[in-house]
């Protein structure tokens, strides 16, 4: 496993070490031990999955604190393009996006820590996301900015007139009208 620092405090891109021969591959998705050696070191309480059409896309979404949520994402059949929003004030990334795609394919993984928000949209015909999660989900705590906020400019790689979306994430407010209290100097 390759544990990789993005530009983004925080922000890991995870790329386990994959065995493959005539019978297909093996891979260890999660091992408590090589994460804690890699620096990550939480317990994670709830997984999630979701399976998404061509087009579909989710976000971006978040917990308040004090529910906020560490997040491990990956894909396990198709491909998605997966984007972080780095919510912490006074973070030198604070108000930027990072994006890329992950796989069944390159079985990459992205390690989102507290303080940021999430989202993807699903480039292939379908694709089944699993993500582990360091705090369970708290309805009364949830919270997401605006996929298609201006000031953000994120390109989702989907053609506008094909982009499917949910009336809730269709409603969600713009970076600049969010209430953030998350500090860069919070642990990740």
């Amino acid at each position: 496993m390759r544990v990789t620092q993005t530009e983004f405090p925080g922000l890991k891109l995870i790329e386990p070490t994959i065995y493959k021969d005539q019978r297909g591959y093996f891979f260890e998705s999660y091992n408590y031990e090589r994460m804690r050696d890699a620096g990550i070191d939480m317990i994670f309480t709830q997984d999630n999955q979701s399976r998404s059409q061509y087009g579909v896309i989710r976000g971006l979404h978040f917990q308040k604190k004090p529910f906020a949520q560490t997040k491990l994402i990956r894909v396990l059949q198709g491909k998605i393009y997966d984007v972080a929003l780095d919510l912490r004030q006074k973070s030198p990334c604070f108000g930027k996006w990072y994006g890329l795609e992950l796989s069944d394919e390159n079985q990459y993984q992205l390690l989102i820590p507290k303080g940021f928000a999430h989202g993807f949209s699903v480039l292939s015909d379908y694709a089944v996301v699993f993500y582990k999660c360091d705090e369970t989900y708290k309805p009364g705590s949830e919270d997401g900015i605006l996929y298609s906020d201006p000031d953000l400019n994120i390109d989702w790689k989907i053609p506008p007139n094909l982009e499917i979306i949910s009336v809730k994430d269709q409603g969600l407010k713009r970076f600049k009208e969010s209430v953030l209290d998350f500090k860069y100097t919070d642990p990740i």
